[in-house]
């Protein structure tokens, strides 16, 4: 075999198959490719992003679909270099500031910024007592964050990975009786801002009342490395990666459906698409990991998540979606990203976890034309709404519910500046936790996965390395949602796909395969 420029070996010869063109197959693809493995790229729908995609709506509004900001771009970076590519010459990233604006219904507000002494101004605004902790606050995430990194960077695919040396050093900050909210109070008295560092636990689709302590490093990676805007929106970051996959020999085929993967004895050798048999050494499935799992692996090939595992699975909340175009403006007060929290918070959150549809809601708004002019025509606007609710295990009829949720949550943006948009709309698009199950095929409609509690983390969530020659990549898989975990997962998974192509051990047996170490020099590590 050839070297590459980084000491390893080409992989020429071999052929993967990866399933899903979303930010996690993508990024797996653009990873095996530089490593000279002959990658074919299947996606069911015309576009590549799954759900980070931006869509063109009649009337040339542009949206978003699912995520609309990125966070810690340097992985995507690592994962460009790594390819001989700048991540800049492909993407322009804005950094925001403000990052978000925070609206506390109960009263005060906060204009996030990762300016020091500005934050700590607008903490005092609402809490003079608690912006004396602010500075604490960051300087203990930054020592979490240094021993959860490595964690989050290895893989979990044997139990003994548990007691890896990155995992023994992690272990005291790792505080297993503690939420996020819990772990806040140790810093902040006033419950608006303990808010302001603990809502992004809904970037996972948990409570910050529930969600481990672990995460409070989610609004410390905000506040520390940025939260940016892709000139564009998110979908033209997958554009630029579909694009150097071609570029780099990834044969990416849209519009094209994976019926099944096959087997040979228990080794996954290719899939059915239709008619069509593909053969491969190793198959890589991108997907919301309890939907896609089910409809293309029998249970033979996952005897640790059978159906009835998954059906008792912890799941994230779902997502009531508004997308608006409106004719005219919205007020100069209104920035990118807005975030109403409700007068009762924790009480709109336990409904949530309940299965309670929320008649009070917390909602987020992104007006992505306060800062790219090129999201709606000239004199309009472009307006993202999105309101957790509870995953379809609730039972709510989202038939029956829609129309009436819908004149709540227009009548809600009211407390934003925005009671006077109905007349004004002239593109509109509800997606409800049915939508997000039919039209995008998230399990029972939720929208951020698996759930993240401690029971389906690390080992316990499924592996990167799912059984012989068959991979996953994606959210519900280690290490777990958001972008840039994403990312750092397509890193795992190839990695583990590379060192066994290389080693000829694709075949081998789940419990004979041991535990991997990151390459040298391979531009994997973070």
């Amino acid at each position: 075999m050839l070297q590459s420029r980084d000491g390893l070996r080409t992989l020429s010869g071999r052929r993967v198959i990866i399933v899903g063109a979303g930010p996690g197959g993508l990024a797996t693809a653009l990873l095996l490719a530089r490593a000279g493995v002959h990658v074919t790229l299947l996606e069911k729908d015309p576009a590549v992003g799954g759900r980070t995609k931006t869509i063109e709506a009649p009337g040339g509004y542009r949206f978003d679909i699912g995520p609309t900001f990125f966070l810690y771009p340097q992985i995507l970076a690592d994962i460009f270099e790594s390819c001989g590519e700048r991540l800049e010459d492909h993407i322009k990233l804005e950094r925001l500031d403000p990052q978000y604006h925070l609206v506390f219904e109960e009263g005060g507000a906060i204009q996030a910024t990762n300016d020091m002494e500005r934050l700590e101004a607008e903490v005092a605004r609402i809490a003079p007592d608690d912006a004396k902790n602010v500075r604490r606050f960051f300087s203990d995430n930054r020592v979490k964050l240094k021993f959860f990194k490595p964690v989050l960077e290895q893989a979990f695919h044997t139990l003994r990975s548990m007691a890896s040396p990155a995992m023994i050093a992690a272990l005291p900050h790792l505080h297993p009786g503690r939420s996020v909210d819990k772990d806040l109070r140790r810093y902040f008295a006033d419950p608006r801002v303990r808010l302001a560092f603990a809502f992004q636990t809904k970037y996972l689709g948990m409570s910050p009342f529930r969600c481990p302590s672990l995460f409070t490093i989610l609004s410390f990676l905000e506040y520390e490395h940025g939260v940016y805007h892709p000139v564009g929106g998110c979908g033209a970051v997958s554009e630029a990666m579909a694009g150097l996959a071609r570029r780099m020999g990834v044969d990416m085929r849209l519009g094209t459906g994976v019926d099944r993967v096959l087997f040979e004895g228990k080794r996954a050798c290719g899939v059915v698409c239709g008619t069509e048999t593909i053969s491969a050494d190793a198959v890589v499935i991108n997907g919301d990991f309890a939907k896609v799992i089910k409809d293309l692996v029998p249970q033979t090939h996952r005897p640790r998540w059978r159906d009835a595992k998954i059906e008792k699975a912890r799941l994230s909340c779902s997502t009531f979606m508004l997308y608006l175009g409106l004719e005219g403006p919205v007020p100069a007060s209104l920035g990118h990203h807005t975030i109403l929290l409700s007068r009762d918070y924790a009480r709109n959150i336990r409904e949530i976890t309940d299965g309670i549809l929320p008649m009070q809601p917390s909602l987020y708004v992104q007006h992505a034309g306060f800062t790219d002019g090129g999201m709606a025509p000239p004199g309009h606007t472009s307006l993202y709404v999105l309101v957790p609710v509870p995953n379809l295990k609730a039972g709510i009829d989202w038939a029956a519910t829609r129309e009436s949720y819908r004149r709540l949550i227009l009548d809600r943006l009211s407390v934003l500046g925005l009671g006077d948009i109905e007349a004004r709309i002239r593109y509109e698009r509800i997606v409800d936790p049915t939508e997000w199950r039919d039209d995008f095929f998230v399990h029972e409609g939720a929208t951020f996965n698996l759930a993240h509690d401690l029971m389906q983390m690390l080992y316990f969530r499924p592996h990167n390395r799912f059984g012989p020659g068959l991979y996953l990549v994606g959210g519900g898989t280690h290490p777990g949602s958001g972008l840039p975990v994403i990312y750092e997962g397509a890193r795992i998974t190839a990695r583990l796909l590379i060192e066994e192509l290389s080693a000829g051990r694709v075949g081998a047996e789940a419990a004979g395969v041991p535990g991997t170490a990151p390459l040298a020099a391979s531009g994997d590590a973070a």
